[in-house]
């Protein structure tokens, strides 16, 4: 079910975000993925009848504007893959430079820092530590 109360509030409004001047500002990025169930046409056939079949399942990574709400970047993966593999493709998509990058604790990887900086080298990447990390 769609959320109705934040896209009238943007919608008709210049949110000066980087599609407003060329690409050119620095923005913030939201990242993360959700996976999707890929349903056939005889899905209603299956619940009915009580046979099994094997679900196909996706993964869509996405990069979210928190200023525009809009998505920035996405990709659509097969299931087996995570976070990190697709971080690249992703980043490659985003237009303009990134002044942040923010992800849950999947991205608390090495690469993860080395990918972002590698692309936008002024980015600041917030990111949770991992359940059971070393503190310090």
């Amino acid at each position: 079910m769609p959320c109705r109360t934040i896209r009238p509030r943007a919608v008709g409004r210049d949110t000066g975000g980087a599609a407003a001047n060329g690409g050119q500002r620095a923005g913030h990025l939201l990242v993360d993925s959700t996976g999707l169930r890929l349903c056939g046409p005889g899905e209603w056939l299956i619940k009915k009848h009580g046979t099994k079949c094997r679900r196909g399942w996706k993964m869509l990574h996405l990069a979210i504007g928190p200023d525009t709400g809009q998505i920035a970047a996405s990709v659509l993966a097969d299931r087996g893959a995570d976070d990190r593999s697709q971080l690249g493709p992703c980043l490659k998509r985003v237009g303009g430079s990134v002044a942040s990058f923010t992800g849950d604790g999947a991205y608390d990887r090495d690469d993860v820092y080395a990918e972002v900086t590698a692309r936008h080298p002024d980015a600041a990447v917030i990111v949770p530590a991992r359940a059971g990390a070393p503190s310090g």
